[in-house]
C-alpha cells in the first residue's frame, strides 16, 4: 500500500475504551505514521483517563458520552465505535451525519432492522464504513482464498470450519459476562462467529440459499454441577474450586499473581491488583460458579449452508476447547483439500500425491495482531478518500453474514431449515 505522507496520520476518535476498542487504539502506537488518536469516549472513569493518558489526548476531547461529538464540529476524520453489541445503532447513525467514517465492531447491530438501519445510514451520508470482520484481513486467509481462486483446490465441494472459544474463554464472556444473554447479543453465533460466518461466504464467493442450525447449552447448567461444590454459589468459597476447570481462581488470581494484567483479569476489576481482583471475584459475576449463573446462550452449535453452486459449509462452535482463539478450516475441493490450523495450511494435490506445508506468514506479519492487517486497510482508505481496493467488509458485505447469523439461529428455534430468499422476503431485506 502506497503511503502519501500528506494524507497521513488520520485522525480517530475512539467511542469505549474496553477490551476491543483499546486494540484498535493501539495501531496507532505501532504506525504513528499513519493513524492518531485524537479523542476518546468512554462511561468508566479508569478506562476513558487510561486512554486518555496513553495517546496524549487534551481534556477537550475526552468524554464520557460519545453524544459530545455531535454537540461540535467534526474533530477527527473517523471514528472506531466499540460499544456493547445492543449500543452500536445510534451513535452510528449520528456520527454518520456528521461526516464521519466508521469503523464499527462487529456485529453491527442485533437485529435485521437495526443492521438495515446502518446499511442505509451509511448510504445515503456516502461515508467510509468498514466492519471490524478482521478474518479476511490476514495472511492466513488471504492464503486460503488464493487457493481457492488460482484453481488449485479445483471446483469446491466443501469447507469445515471450527471457532473453538475455549473453555475459559467461553466461562468468562457466555456464562460470567456480559454476553451471556440473548436479550443483550440476540445469540452466540452473532457475537462471537459473525466473521467466521463471513468467512465462509468470501471463501466461497457465492450466495449462500439454505441454511439449517443446531445447539444447545450442554454444560453450564445447574443439572452439570458437580456434586462435590454442594450449594456453593461462587469459587472462592466452593470446595470443588481447585478441580474444576472453570475456576475463578485459575482464570484470573493466578494469572494476576504470575504478572498478567491484561484480558481477562482486567475485565474484573478496574483496578488490577491481587487485593481489588479477589473481592471482586468475591462480590461480582466473574466469581460465580459457572452452573449457577443466568446465562441462557449455546455452548455448542453447528450451522449447515448450502450455496447457489452447490458447495457445502459446517461451522462448528463448542465452548471446550483448549482456547487457541484459532479458528480450523478444511477445504475439500476436486482436485485437493487443505487443512489449516489457523498458522500452518497443509496442502494435498490430488492430481499428484504431492503434500506441502504452506506457512502464509512472514516474519514481520507473525509478530502482529490480526486487527492490524483490518485496521491499516482502514486507515488507507479513509486518506485516499475511497473504500475500493481496502476495504473488503463494507455494508453490502457486512449485512449478508448478519443476514445469514439471524436465518441460522432462526432455523435453530423453529427446528428447520430456512430458504434465505424466503428468510429475506419476511424481513424485507
Amino acid at each position: 500500500m502506497s503511503e502519501s505522507l500528506s494524507k497521513f496520520p488520520i485522525t480517530v476518535s475512539i467511542i469505549g475504551a474496553g477490551s476491543r476498542g483499546s486494540s484498535y487504539a493501539n495501531f496507532s502506537l505501532k504506525n504513528p505514521h499513519l493513524m492518531k488518536v485524537v479523542a476518546v469516549a468512554e462511561p468508566k472513569n479508569i478506562r476513558r483517563n487510561n486512554m486518555a493518558e496513553k495517546y496524549n489526548i487534551p481534556s477537550k476531547y475526552v468524554f464520557s458520552d460519545w453524544r459530545e461529538l455531535t454537540k461540535r464540529p467534526r474533530i477527527s476524520d473517523a471514528v472506531v465505535i466499540a460499544t456493547f453489541d445492543h449500543l452500536h445503532v445510534e451513535p452510528t447513525l449520528e456520527l454518520a451525519k456528521l461526516g464521519y467514517h466508521i469503523m464499527l465492531e462487529k456485529p453491527m447491530a442485533v437485529s435485521i432492522k437495526d443492521c438495515q438501519r446502518i446499511v442505509s445510514a451509511v448510504r445515503d451520508h456516502k461515508i467510509i464504513f468498514a466492519v471490524c470482520h478482521v478474518l479476511r484481513y490476514t495472511p492466513y486467509n488471504r492464503m486460503l482464498r488464493k487457493l481457492i481462486q488460482s484453481d488449485t483446490l479445483g471446483n469446491i465441494i466443501n469447507i469445515q470450519h471450527l471457532e473453538p472459544i475455549g473453555h475459559s474463554q467461553f466461562a468468562h464472556s457466555f456464562v460470567r459476562g456480559n454476553y451471556q444473554r440473548e436479550d443483550r447479543i440476540n445469540n452466540v453465533l452473532l457475537n462471537k462467529c459473525i466473521h467466521d460466518l463471513d468467512l465462509l461466504a468470501h471463501l466461497i464467493g457465492r450466495r449462500c440459499v439454505k441454511i439449517s442450525s443446531f445447539g444447545n447449552i450442554s454444560h453450564f447448567k445447574p443439572d452439570r454441577k458437580p456434586k462435590q461444590a454442594g450449594e456453593a454459589k461462587t469459587c472462592m468459597d466452593c470446595p470443588y474450586e481447585s478441580s474444576c476447570a472453570y475456576s475463578a481462581v485459575k482464570i484470573y488470581l493466578d494469572p494476576l499473581k504470575s504478572g498478567e494484567t491484561g484480558w481477562p483479569v482486567s475485565s474484573v476489576s478496574d483496578i488490577v491488583d491481587i487485593e481489588n481482583v479477589t473481592k471482586a471475584l468475591e462480590d461480582g459475576p466473574y466469581g460465580r460458579c459457572v452452573h449457577e449463573c443466568e446465562n441462557d446462550v449455546c455452548d455448542n452449535q453447528v450451522v449447515n449452508m448450502i450455496f447457489e453452486n452447490g458447495s457445502t459449509c459446517t461451522l462448528t462452535v463448542v465452548a471446550g476447547t483448549e482456547g487457541t482463539n484459532l479458528g480450523k478450516t478444511r477445504i475439500f475441493g476436486t482436485k485437493g483439500e487443505v487443512d489449516g490450523d489457523g498458522k500452518l495450511i497443509r496442502h494435498t494435490d490430488f492430481r499428484t500425491g504431492e503434500r506441502v506445508e504452506i506457512n502464509p506468514y512472514n516474519q514481520q506479519e507473525s509478530d502482529t495482531e490480526p486487527e492490524d492487517d483490518m485496521m491499516r486497510a482502514f486507515v488507507h482508505a479513509v486518506a485516499q478518500g475511497s473504500p475500493d481496493g481496502y476495504i473488503l467488509t463494507g455494508p453490502d458485505e457486512a449485512f449478508n453474514c448478519h443476514v445469514y447469523a439471524f436465518a441460522a439461529e432462526y432455523a435453530r428455534t423453529s427446528n428447520s431449515v430456512v430458504t434465505l430468499d424466503e428468510f429475506r422476503k419476511l424481513h424485507s431485506c
